[in-house]
């Protein structure tokens, strides 16, 4: 199976999955990579913080609005990529169809990606190393299975 739809979920989608958005995107160009939150705030640009982070890796973020999570999005995507355990729950339990194809996002090493909102600076280096790890264990995964 060809992964061609990856959607990324975080909770607010101002600071987590529109980073791992930004990094899977530059890593996988040929898929079309989205982001979005369970309880979205919607309209919203990505946290100022997340946006320094991200310019620093040669990622922008300055297009980004933060989206609800739907029907729709799910059913499109190939690959739905969340921060936490809590979080696969929610998508699974609202979107049956779903299963199978929810993960966390650092599913390989066995850790969830905490919410680094309003905590500052340190708090979204930390949940940003996790991310970068999480989103090269996924490209290495998707990568392998397109050249099959």
């Amino acid at each position: 199976m060809t992964i061609r739809n990856i959607l990324v979920v975080c909770i607010g989608n101002i600071c987590r999955s529109p980073m791992a958005e930004g990094l899977l995107a530059k890593a996988v160009p040929d898929a079309q990579v989205s982001s979005v939150g369970l309880e979205a705030m919607a309209g919203l640009r990505a946290d100022p913080i997340a946006c320094e982070l991200m310019a620093e890796r040669g990622v922008s973020l300055e297009s980004h609005r933060a989206r609800q999570i739907s029907m729709d999005a799910c059913q499109r995507a190939d690959l739905i990529l969340v921060m936490d355990r809590s979080q696969r729950r929610m998508v699974e339990e609202r979107y049956l169809f779903a299963a199978g194809k929810v993960f966390r996002l650092c599913e390989f090493s066995d850790q969830d990606v905490p919410d680094p909102y309003r905590a500052g600076r340190a708090s979204f280096e930390r949940a940003l190393s996790l991310i970068e790890e999480g989103s090269r264990q996924w490209v290495q995964r998707i990568s392998r299975v397109a050249s099959r």
